[in-house]
């Protein structure tokens, strides 16, 4: 059986925070609190945990020292304190009468604090179990010299950074750094218990959105966790939904659409027949979106679209990578160069017409941020990101991810991007930025006829930077669509990508970046770039990952090429093009030699035998 070592790491990692000196304050392991006076003599009067202790008992101190896995302080509230214990299995996690506390660990991390309590505010956390999945987490709050103490439900079976248990328990809005595997974790977890009582795939991500968008109403996310019936939790979340979204410009048969989709769910009886409280029920998946996934999408530094990266991952668990779905989700890293190539700023006016979870927005509306007084901010938030997205779910997933920034939400379009009253309402506003990831392999719309559109929408010399199949960079293909385009627009520069960018569709890409409506001079030489290393590697469960810390270095180096203009062999071109040409480095670039290697070369005539073996031209023995 795995040891409590195992929990008690599992614990750390969590809280993302080691033991001694953290930013937020220190960690103690095992009762080591010598240096600090006050926590050191309460825990000599608790003492080592007695096998058998009432909680209102203060005569059977332990004998031997006290040894709880981790005492927190604070460097900025020197009044509360964090205590934890572990153990090793779930089965150990709470007895009947709370009264054994060398034995449960809620037992024993509520017999430490009520002698804490004494002279500290105590945040008590008990986690049983070695692994996420079948761990089990009460917390606790217990102020100081009070009889009684509170338990924290939001938080039950989840663990938080020490931060954000203070932020908690004053009802503040927590926020968390962007955690993949959290995001992964968390994803599945929902999946599969959606699954289970039957909830359709149009229906998640309106689940997921609408439940995120009631978060937002104040009086809903105080008073969720002490409603007492399923029933008054569904009509609440509805009630909340049309509270947040009232005084928007969305009209009210999207937000009776919205409603209506819960009002289905409120009927499901598998669900309704689930506790409240318990794993899974309706409360366990708001808690689970409250505490994990919310405050990533509030992390005050972050491009992160969190909540698209989470459907995403959602998704991929119904069958595929979702691209059946219409979910095509654009790598972050890819958002964020984009929007440096188009320079966006706090004066910028950005729209993405084919938006889905609003991911070129989240990342937009943060680099705007950046050096903007409140005014700006103001000014950003209410009329400077506009999005159109056609279908329900991630149309309710872009309203939710702009509603949770305070932004946008009226600006998100539902509806056909190429429809005449939305294209008339964005040229009205002077938007000058547009950045997109167009549907691909449509059958009535090439992607290129999304990138004539967005063009044509923005103002002159407006910017628009768009990712596209290579396919449309080629000079054989599209060659209507292209001289259109060149002839109103201009074609600045195009950026070959990795071939595996969005692993695990198998998709290769370029970037372009156009001049909106300066018809195009094949005389003016085009830049284009070799991008094909962006530093990221595959990793089981993980996908591609900037493993080794490259990516930085190398989209500086891009962002410098491009904007200097420079020609370097092997990474850069210039050369003037047409609608025939072909639209990509690779036709126009210098190898450079120096870089070539013995595996290079060994890789080249592999290559060539075996398209020498497919063609037939040579037999294998």
């Amino acid at each position: 059986m795995p040891t409590e070592q195992y929990t008690e790491k599992l614990t750390l990692k969590e809280m993302k925070c080691t033991i001694g000196k953290n930013p937020f304050g220190y960690v103690f392991p095992q009762g080591d609190v010598s240096n600090v006076d006050k926590i050191e003599k309460l825990l000599k009067q608790a003492g080592g945990k007695p096998k058998e202790c009432r909680l209102e008992d203060y005569s059977q101190g332990g004998r031997g020292k006290a040894k709880p896995e981790y005492v927190i302080t604070f460097d900025d509230d020197i009044h509360t304190i964090i205590v934890v214990e572990c153990k090793n299995s779930a089965k150990k996690h709470c007895s009947k009468d709370l009264n054994k506390p060398s034995i449960f660990s809620v037992d024993g991390v509520l017999y430490y604090a009520k002698f804490l309590k004494e002279e500290y505010n105590v945040i008590a956390i008990a986690v049983s179990g070695t692994s996420t999945q079948n761990m089990k987490v009460d917390t606790f709050y217990w102020m100081c010299g009070q009889n009684n103490y509170t338990v924290l439900e939001k938080s039950k079976d989840i663990i938080l950074e020490p931060q954000n248990y203070i932020e908690l328990i004053k009802g503040n809005k927590l926020q968390k750094a962007y955690s993949l595997d959290e995001i992964r974790n968390t994803a599945i977890d929902m999946h599969n218990a959606l699954r289970e009582i039957k909830v359709t795939e149009t229906h998640k991500p309106i689940f997921i959105a609408g439940i995120l968008i009631a978060l937002n109403d104040e009086d809903f996310s105080k008073s969720y966790s002490a409603l007492t019936s399923y029933k008054s939790v569904m009509q609440n979340i509805q009630n909340a939904i049309e509270n947040v979204l009232k005084d928007s410009d969305i009209k009210n048969s999207r937000i009776n659409y919205i409603k209506q989709v819960f009002g289905t769910l409120q009927d499901n009886t598998k669900f309704a027949g689930i506790p409240l409280g318990h794993s899974k029920s309706i409360t366990w998946y708001i808690e689970q979106l409250e505490m994990k996934i919310k405050p990533m999408m509030d992390y005050a530094d972050s491009t992160v679209d969190a909540l698209g990266v989470f459907y995403h991952e959602f998704i991929k668990y119904s069958g595929g990578d979702g691209s059946g779905l219409g979910i095509v989700l654009t790598p972050q890293h890819l958002t964020e160069f984009m929007c440096d190539l188009a320079g966006v700023n706090k004066n910028s006016r950005v729209a993405d017409i084919c938006c889905g979870s609003g991911s070129f927005l989240v990342t937009a509306m943060s680099k705007m941020f950046r050096n903007a007084n409140p005014d700006d901010v103001e000014s950003i938030r209410r009329e400077r990101l506009y999005g159109v997205e056609f279908d329900d779910g991630l149309y309710t997933l872009a309203i939710a991810n702009m509603i949770i920034r305070k932004d946008g939400k009226s600006n998100i379009y539902k509806g056909d991007c190429f429809n005449e009253v939305i294209t008339s309402e964005l040229k009205s506003k002077n938007i000058n930025i547009g950045l997109i990831n167009p549907p691909y392999s449509q059958k009535d719309v090439a992607e290129l006829e999304f990138v004539e559109h967005l063009l044509d929408i923005l103002t002159v010399c407006g910017t628009g930077v768009v990712v596209v199949p290579m396919s449309c960079a080629i000079g054989t293909k599209f060659k209507e669509i292209r001289e259109r385009i060149m002839k109103k627009h201009t074609l600045n520069a195009v950026f070959s990508m990795p071939d595996d960018i969005f692993y695990p569709t198998a998709t290769n890409v370029c970037v372009m970046v156009w001049t909106a409506h300066m018809p195009h001079d094949s005389t003016q030489e085009t830049f284009f770039g070799y991008c094909k290393n962006d530093g990221f590697v595959k990793r089981k469960k993980l996908g591609r990952i900037d493993a080794f810390g490259r990516w930085d270095g190398i989209r500086k180096e891009w962002l410098k090429l491009y904007r200097n203009r420079d020609v370097v062999d092997g990474l850069s071109a210039r050369h003037c093009v047409g609608y025939e040409d072909e639209w990509l480095c690779e036709a126009y670039m210098q190898t450079d030699y120096s870089k070539l290697t013995q595996e290079d070369f060994q890789q080249t005539i592999n290559d060539y035998l075996s398209y020498l073996v497919k063609s037939g031209k040579v037999y294998e023995n």
